[in-house]
């Protein structure tokens, strides 16, 4: 079977290629949303979030005009960008062990789906497959602004 033509949808949807990694392409993708989000919240915790909105916004549009979107192949990871760079909206300032912790925190409620991680992953569209991921990087900032009350991040 062909490869796809590359598109700039199908660029953006795999993370600028991070998602086209052939092992753990969500970990890759994660990650690049960790360096993208990290260089956001150097610039400001405003340059922060307007980040996540657009990485929202772009990649539920971009998921929409993929025809195999529906079965959320593994390399689409612009989910993982968006919704890792969430937890990090919950560091007073940049630290390595702060983004390190927002990674890990990500990466576990990302794999685990809980609750409502599970419930927007089993939605098979564009808002199913950004949504679980927003999810779980929403749990895990609310886990990283409980740990402010027994240790500054």
């Amino acid at each position: 079977m062909a490869q796809p033509a590359v598109t700039l949808w199908r660029f953006i949807a795999s993370g600028f290629g991070s998602g086209l990694a052939p092992k753990a392409p969500g970990t890759f993708g994660s990650l690049a949303g960790l360096v993208i989000g990290c260089l956001l919240l150097l610039a400001g915790h405003l340059a922060l979030l307007a980040g996540i909105v657009v990485a929202i916004a772009v990649g539920i549009y971009a998921i929409g005009r993929l025809p195999e979107a529906g079965e959320d192949p593994g390399w689409i990871v612009i989910d993982e960008i968006a919704g890792q760079m969430i937890p990090l909206l919950a560091l007073y300032a940049f630290s390595v062990w702060g983004a390190l912790l927002s990674f890990a925190l990500f990466r576990l409620f990302d794999i685990w789906k809980p609750g409502p991680v599970a419930w927007a992953d089993r939605r098979k569209d564009e808002y199913g497959i950004m949504g679980d991921d927003i999810i779980a990087g929403l749990m895990a900032w609310l886990v990283m602004l409980a740990l402010h009350l027994v240790s500054p991040l």
